[in-house]
């Protein structure tokens, strides 16, 4: 009799073992999304010093992960921006625009708007 017990519970174990492991194998499967801002700067020095960092800052403590960013934009095909972008990763399209609505964000957006015109956009990762 107890070792039907053991054999179902170790049986029962197993199950929830695999259940909790293909939840978190799907859970990592989802692909990232990636915002695009393309920056037209009209006071570099003010942007630079008064926007930039507190943008930066709000971006990491929202979850958001800055991948690139700058001037240094090569058109492969067509023409370039005309002055600054930046691309950042944020774990799903959700949490992108909880950051964009948050307070803070729109906060800070009203010095930058003093410096630059945005234009920004997301797209889906590909599953890796």
């Amino acid at each position: 009799m107890k070792t039907s017990y053991t054999v179902t519970l170790s049986m029962l174990a197993g199950f929830g073992v695999g259940v909790v492991a293909v939840q978190t194998l799907h859970a990592q499967a989802k692909p990232p999304v990636y915002t695009v801002t393309e920056i037209d700067v009209t006071n570099v020095e003010a942007y630079t010093k008064e926007y930039a960092p507190a943008a930066q800052a709000l971006i990491r403590s929202s979850g958001g992960k800055l991948l690139a960013a700058g001037q240094k934009v090569t058109a492969l095909e067509g023409s370039p921006p005309s002055n600054r972008v930046a691309i950042q990763q944020w774990e799903s399209l959700e949490a992108a625009q909880k950051w964009r609505n948050s307070a803070e964000y729109k906060k800070n957006r009203e010095i930058g708007d003093k410096y630059a015109k945005f234009r920004a956009y997301a797209v889906e990762g590909l599953p890796q």
